[in-house]
């Protein structure tokens, strides 16, 4: 998705998944929710191979490209009817009406920043740089590379669920960090891999370690604020996010640019393990209730 449907949607979303279920429930069902999207996400990058496929049958790779470029409009027009097919809520007496950030905004003012923190550097090496760094470097084709994204996907999708699980059992913000923390370790050493087999060996790794603090990180943000003000939590947190990502790709081309390809990854790695490290410093005392 764009970032802007991300910007818009994503915190209303999860204000009202938030609403549908328990404290004890809340992770797995973000869970549940992150996993349904990272599938289709996998599919996706799948499918980012389809011109190399169909060119030998007439059509011209520019034309192909062009052409997923419509394929990606239509689906957006799909998910716009979902979204319209979704039937209203009944409104109850006992429904907490939203209200803007109060007793929690202090906290929601530290999670937004760290977390435009953690946006900022993975902006380093977002999938198209990735994938640039690998094309330039070992010569990875459009299909191959198709392929491995589509892995990484769903490594990162079913590392979901296992991160629900972890929490239960270490809490949120541990899940968060000493999950997160080898995953940047791994990416930096792919910078440094002298072969293609252990370049993507490393960034399996990493693929299948660096995205469970997605469903916790939610759920978190979802529980240390008061129900009315869960909404403008996930925007306060969401939307910064997205525009300190939008920064960091211009930097990392520019990088790229000068022949310095490693540093992208070097750069993202660094700042994502100071973020770890920020967040369990300041967070780590702020237990959600399930865990008090």
């Amino acid at each position: 998705p764009s970032a802007g449907s991300v910007s818009i949607f994503v915190p209303l979303e999860h204000a009202v998944l938030a609403r549908e279920v328990t404290s004890f429930d809340r992770t797995k069902m973000f869970a549940r929710y992150s996993l349904v999207g990272a599938l289709a996400s996998a599919v996706g990058a799948l499918a980012a191979a389809l011109p190399e496929f169909i060119t030998p049958f007439g059509l011209m790779q520019l034309t192909a490209i062009k052409l997923m470029f419509v394929l990606y409009a239509v689906v957006g027009v799909v998910g716009g009817l979902f979204y319209a097919r979704i039937p209203p809520r009944p409104v109850s007496h006992a429904d907490v009406k939203p209200a803007a950030l109060g007793p929690s905004r202090a906290i929601v003012l530290k999670l937004a920043a760290l977390f435009s923190l953690d946006a900022f550097a993975g902006g380093f090496v977002v999938q198209s740089l990735l994938a640039l760094w690998l094309f330039s470097r070992f010569h990875l084709s459009l299909a191959e590379a198709g392929v491995f994204f589509f892995w990484t996907g769903v490594l990162s999708a079913f590392s979901f669920p296992v991160a629900a699980w972890l929490s239960k059992r270490v809490g949120l913000i541990n899940t968060m960090v000493f999950t997160h923390i080898p995953s940047s370790l791994a990416l930096g050493l792919a910078a440094f891999a002298p072969t293609l087999p252990l370049a993507l060996a490393l960034l399996l790794v990493r693929a299948a370690l660096s995205q469970m603090d997605v469903p916790t990180r939610s759920s978190y943000v979802m529980a240390v604020v008061s129900e009315a003000e869960r909404a403008a939590a996930a925007s306060f947190t969401s939307v910064p996010r997205s525009l300190a990502a939008a920064v960091s790709p211009a930097l990392a081309g520019a990088l790229f640019a000068a022949s310095f390809r490693a540093w992208p990854l070097l750069i993202c790695a660094s700042l994502k393990i100071t973020y770890d490290l920020l967040l369990l410093w300041q967070f780590r005392h702020l237990k959600p209730p399930e865990e008090g």
